[in-house]
């Protein structure tokens, strides 16, 4: 059967039962599953001495943590990550997860990113904004998405690019001249990843991504699988991750 794309109410839904009675797991827990499966994802395309200086970018939300949590394991991958958080997150558990990463001498941006990224950094991780994001992108990040994209360097973005809509992809809303809500296509106003690490079960709005693309969701029960009917890929040996094939209209379908 073929894999399940999800919306951004569903995938809402999965999570709070995942951390609810019937899941039983804690934030922390699905934090550091996440995070080290896009650790993985990175160390899984990219070399460590060819791509070694990976900015992560981390917003304010639970993506933000999650790119927290990758950083670190980075670190003990061999990378050397640095932080860009252009608005921290407030809770107590994004604060102790930057803590972890000052523990490990992972340094954070104390300003603005250079304007030629590719002059420090070889790659980027993009954990700014998950799927409860909707268009349009505010400050401090409507300039931050463009300098990363002007950048050239590969992206590769968690769970959805950021800037991109939850289900119907990499488009703003805007108002037109009746006020009325319409879709434009926006030069830079999103992030177009050579690779995605998508989290729990890839969402409705990346159908078209072209990159590489991942699945980081092993923490799902067989028994919450079936009952969305996930139709999840297999796992193999002890990776987290797994490598999703080409989408086409036939493989893919919507919950």
């Amino acid at each position: 059967m073929s894999l399940r794309y999800l919306s951004a109410k569903l995938a809402q839904q999965i999570d709070e039962e995942l951390m609810g009675a019937a899941g039983a797991f804690s934030l922390d827990q699905l934090m550091e599953l996440a995070g080290l499966a896009c650790a993985q994802t990175v160390a899984k395309v990219y070399d460590t001495e060819k791509y070694n200086r990976v900015l992560v970018c981390c917003g304010p939300g639970n993506q933000g943590g999650d790119g927290l949590v990758a950083a670190r394991h980075l670190s003990m991958f061999g990378f050397s990550p640095t932080l860009y958080m252009p608005k921290p997150g407030s809770k107590d558990i994004y604060k102790r997860l930057h803590r972890q990463c000052a523990n490990m001498s992972i340094p954070t941006l104390p300003h603005d990113p250079p304007n030629d990224l590719a002059t420090s950094y070889d790659l980027i991780l993009d954990a700014i904004f998950g799927f409860s994001f909707k268009p349009p992108v505010r400050t401090p990040f409507d300039t931050l998405l463009p300098l990363l994209s002007r950048s050239k360097l590969p992206i590769v973005s968690v769970d959805i690019p950021s800037g991109w809509d939850v289900e119907r992809g990499p488009v703003e809303l805007t108002k037109n001249a009746s006020g009325e809500d319409k879709q434009e296509q926006l030069d830079m106003s999103y992030l177009e990843p050579d690779v995605l690490i998508s989290l729990t079960a890839p969402k409705e709005g990346v159908k078209g991504f072209k990159g590489r693309h991942y699945l980081g969701g092993r923490f799902v029960s067989r028994e919450l699988e079936k009952k969305y009917q996930l139709n999840l890929p297999q796992y193999y040996g002890y990776e987290q991750i797994v490598e999703l094939p080409p989408e086409t209209d036939e493989t893919t379908q919507k919950l």
